[in-house]
């Protein structure tokens, strides 16, 4: 039984490594032919510090808002698992970062600009429109592709530091008086920080998985739309596409549904709940298609052998 499974395994791997090999060699051509663009090419800024998030089970509660009733209800808390690894910026994007791209003439300046001129602090003032534009101007000068989080990866993530916004009350209770002091505490607990201004890097502490500063006083835009569902409708619900739904989620100590283009998070435009002390971001690298098939090989391969490293 044991040689049985054992040459299952390796006739399995005949064909799917070869394959792999074949998608490696076939970018490589087309790199060098120069059909496909990968980083690399027209580097002219040095690329942010990474940590690589490397893959692991955790629990995600959704970000949408979910309703039953005509009562808000915690959104359904799942067991994820993540089978690639995520390189994310180790730091915010600082103020610095940010004035390189205003200076090329790619960005807007930040709303506290002219008052945080330092590097080592993050850039905030800035909208999630203003984060794309940045996202985009590193991309170009980097030649890696470089894009805000989902807040299903900036959970990933940040681990340990992410907030669970969940009230903690029965779904099918429908007294409102319950949601409402629960409301209340959660409200109470995310009250403003003693001192809100932007902090040096390093002052909040890291994360079991290496992000530094997360869920400090400076929230992080996503690139999630805000989404509500009732659950009493039959309607199929669909992911929302970021660049036409025009309220964002901002993750930090809770997370907050923002317009798109509000800077200043305590001018308005938050849609429920105490407004973040500031609003900055970080950004993901995405793998270029030869890095994901090189990971996509190295994943094949290893999952092949397994059954034989057992024996």
């Amino acid at each position: 039984m044991i040689l049985h499974a054992v040459r299952r395994t390796v006739s399995e791997m005949s064909i799917l490594i070869p394959l792999a090999i074949l998608g490696l060699l076939s970018g490589a051509l087309a790199q060098k032919a120069g059909l496909l663009s990968f980083e690399g090419q027209a580097v002219t800024v040095v690329p942010p510090e990474v940590v690589t998030i490397a893959p692991h089970a955790f629990e995600y509660r959704d970000a949408t808002e979910y309703f039953r009733n005509g009562l808000a209800i915690d959104a359904p808390q799942q067991q994820e698992a993540m089978v690639v690894p995520l390189d994310v910026m180790k730091y915010q994007v600082t103020q610095a970062e940010y004035d390189r791209c205003v200076s090329d003439a790619a960005c807007i300046p930040s709303e506290a600009g002219a008052t945080l001129p330092n590097d080592s602090i993050p850039v905030t003032g800035v909208s999630y429109d203003d984060a794309g534009r940045y996202a985009a101007w590193l991309s170009q000068h980097t030649g890696q592709e470089w894009a805000l989080p989902t807040d299903f990866e900036l959970a990933y993530a940040a681990a340990d530091r992410f907030p669970d916004d969940a009230l903690g009350i029965d779904p099918d209770d429908r007294n409102p008086a319950k949601r409402w002091l629960a409301d209340y505490e959660r409200e109470a607990r995310r009250s403003a920080s003693v001192d809100p201004h932007p902090q040096p890097k390093g002052s909040f502490g890291i994360s079991q998985t290496g992000l530094v500063d997360f869920a400090g006083n400076v929230w992080e835009w996503t690139s999630t739309c805000n989404r509500r569902i009732d659950l009493d409708k039959a309607k199929v619900h669909e992911d929302l596409d970021p660049a036409s739904c025009g309220v964002m989620i901002a993750a930090g100590r809770h997370r907050s549904p923002m317009n798109s283009f509000v800077r200043n998070p305590k001018g308005g435009g938050c849609s429920v709940g105490a407004p973040p002390d500031n609003l900055g971001f970080r950004l993901v690298r995405r793998p270029s298609l030869l890095e994901s098939i090189a990971n996509f090989a190295r994943r094949a391969t290893a999952q092949l052998l397994a059954p034989i490293v057992k024996t």
